[in-house]
């Protein structure tokens, strides 16, 4: 379910940014992509290994990282005016919720 509602969000997100102007698509706009792509990708490979809990936790730490640095990329859209506030509060929302799943999948491997 955490996969599903990440990828729908993601595809939400990349709709929003495609409206940044064509100048920012190398800069900003490929930096929130990346770091937004980084999220399900760390589970995918901590949760496919799997070869102990601190290696899983490892993994799940670097995806909240990379939601962490997606929030601020959305930041830095707003304070330029490419997001407007409702957009930034939604996606805003959106990524503290999936920071909280991710900090709940930490402690269901502490023990």
């Amino acid at each position: 379910m955490f996969i599903r509602k990440r990828i729908n969000w993601r595809w939400k997100f990349t709709v929003s940014v495609l409206s940044f102007p064509s100048s920012s698509e190398y800069a900003l706009a490929q930096q929130v992509r990346a770091s937004s792509k980084s999220i399900p990708v760390n589970i995918a490979e901590g949760m496919g290994k799997q070869e102990s809990p601190a290696e899983v936790k490892r993994f799940v730490r670097i995806a909240i990282g990379s939601c962490d640095e997606t929030r601020v990329w959305l930041e830095f859209a707003r304070d330029l005016g490419y997001l407007d506030i409702p957009q930034h509060k939604a996606l805003e929302e959106r990524y503290q919720e999936v920071g909280r799943m991710l900090q709940g999948l930490i402690k269901r491997y502490d023990g």
